[in-house]
């Protein structure tokens, strides 16, 4: 399980419990693989709903390499992800919510 003090979330992929992590130089990645011209652009992209499944594929990608893991938007492509999109999605709304909301500061 991802530390959420870290701002951490765990995703389980191939079979393998890894983790996601949103560093600086990984939403700089980010931004730049979606376009934003700014951090509070992109959150307020996912906080309206106005994302696709590309979308979710790069925040995944830049977690999971803010957590340690090199991978890219093909590794995830012929991946399994445990849970399937709809976990993908999850996974994705919350490790950027804990870039940005401190835990138990959530509600």
């Amino acid at each position: 399980m991802g530390n959420p003090w870290r701002g951490e979330v765990s995703l389980v992929v191939d079979g393998e419990r890894r983790t996601m992590r949103l560093t600086l130089g990984a939403l700089a990645e980010l931004e730049d693989t979606l376009g934003s011209d700014s951090l509070v652009a992109m959150a307020e992209r996912f906080e309206s709903g106005r994302f696709g499944t590309r979308d979710v594929l790069a925040v995944i990608v830049a977690g999971l390499r803010g957590g340690g893991w090199d991978c890219t938007a093909p590794d995830l492509i012929a991946a399994e992800i445990e849970g399937g999109p709809v976990a993908a999605a999850r996974a994705a709304a919350a490790v950027l919510a804990r870039a940005f909301i401190p835990p138990g500061a959530e509600g």
